[in-house]
């Protein structure tokens, strides 16, 4: 959105300049339940990583849902043998470094324009990946489009370079899938994984992975913690609601972003035909929409300096990089 033509209108002057820092009391953090749901996701991501790499040494199938109630969360299995959760450290540390990279981009970016916080929430949940993700709660208003942007992109940034350097270390580790080898679930990759596996066969042309075909490597589970990673930056930079997407759109055209919002569901919506999952987040967003119509992210003045246009485009390649249209496939029946 550019400057007006005619004169700022009276009704709007008070949002001309960036809302003043929020004074009184800072409310207390509540350290002890950072703590706590940090503690049970490490737990649940622990349980999870450990049936990864056990299988990953001994080539067995990747994802194997098996006959219990938690399809893909093995916990009667660890607690056979407790010592076992020794064997998902390197799933587990990689995906949370991964997730609290995103959220502390946020946080950090909070701080610099000083608006009032949390430190990150993780969500420990018995599913796929042991986890929900992490978040932060804003309790302040943000000040100007500006921040409202800077704040918005610089999670899926912090994100996203953690989980590449993640991605290109974790590829050398895996291995092509035994034949024979059946698993219940398939991954699909988005142009991130396309681009490293072909600078690895660049590299390394003499690598296990090098010219295999993506469906048929195994990952190393420190590769699936980056897989999470980009799917999780893919998910946050859709351009609806409040997911950074979303932030990053109000920011640079309010007018738009309810458009924007509104049209990501129908794409979403159609793209479930391939995936029924991007159905369930079109409710989701749908709900978001309704919830937060006439909701003011930051105030309309000033406008948005015409340096954060670039980084815009940036934001936009990221979400191609990281998104994939059919990012899971059950194959059991």
């Amino acid at each position: 959105m550019s400057e007006p033509d005619s004169p700022i209108p009276t009704s709007t002057l008070e949002y001309y300049h960036a809302l003043p820092r929020p004074t009184g009391r800072r409310p207390r953090d509540r350290y002890w339940l950072h703590a706590l749901l940090l503690v049970a996701t490490i737990f649940t991501t622990l349980v999870v990583g450990a049936r990864m790499e056990y299988c990953f040494l001994r080539n067995l199938p990747p994802f194997v849902a098996g006959d219990e109630y938690l399809p893909f969360f093995k916990l009667s299995w660890v607690l056979e043998r407790p010592s076992r959760l020794l064997l998902g450290i390197p799933f587990s540390a990689t995906l949370l470094t991964i997730l609290l990279a995103h959220e502390m981009g946020h946080y950090l970016m909070c701080r610099y324009y000083g608006v009032r916080a949390t430190l990150p929430f993780f969500i420990p949940a018995p599913t796929l990946i042991g986890t929900l993700g992490a978040v932060i709660r804003i309790k302040a208003p943000i000040r100007s489009r500006a921040a409202l942007f800077d704040i918005g992109i610089a999670g899926p940034i912090a994100g996203f370079v953690v989980a590449t350097a993640t991605l290109a270390i974790a590829l050398g580790l895996s291995k092509q899938l035994p034949y024979g080898t059946a698993s219940d679930l398939q991954l699909g990759f988005p142009p991130i994984f396309v681009l490293m596996r072909g600078l690895l066969s660049a590299v390394a042309p003499g690598h296990a992975i090098a010219g295999v075909p993506l469906a048929r490597v195994y990952l190393h589970p420190t590769a699936v913690a980056a897989w999470v990673g980009m799917f999780a930056t893919a998910l946050n930079l859709l351009p609806a609601s409040q997911l950074d997407g979303g932030h990053i759109v109000y920011a640079l055209a309010p007018r738009a972003h309810r458009v924007v919002s509104w049209l990501t569901v129908i794409v979403l919506a159609y793209l479930g035909r391939a995936y029924m999952g991007w159905r369930f987040w079109a409710a989701l967003l749908v709900v978001m929409n309704v919830l937060t119509y006439r909701q003011q992210q930051a105030p309309d003045y000033p406008v948005l300096p015409s340096s954060r246009w670039g980084l815009a485009l940036v934001a936009l390649i990221l979400l191609w990089l990281t998104f994939t249209v059919s990012p899971f496939r059950l194959l059991w029946k």
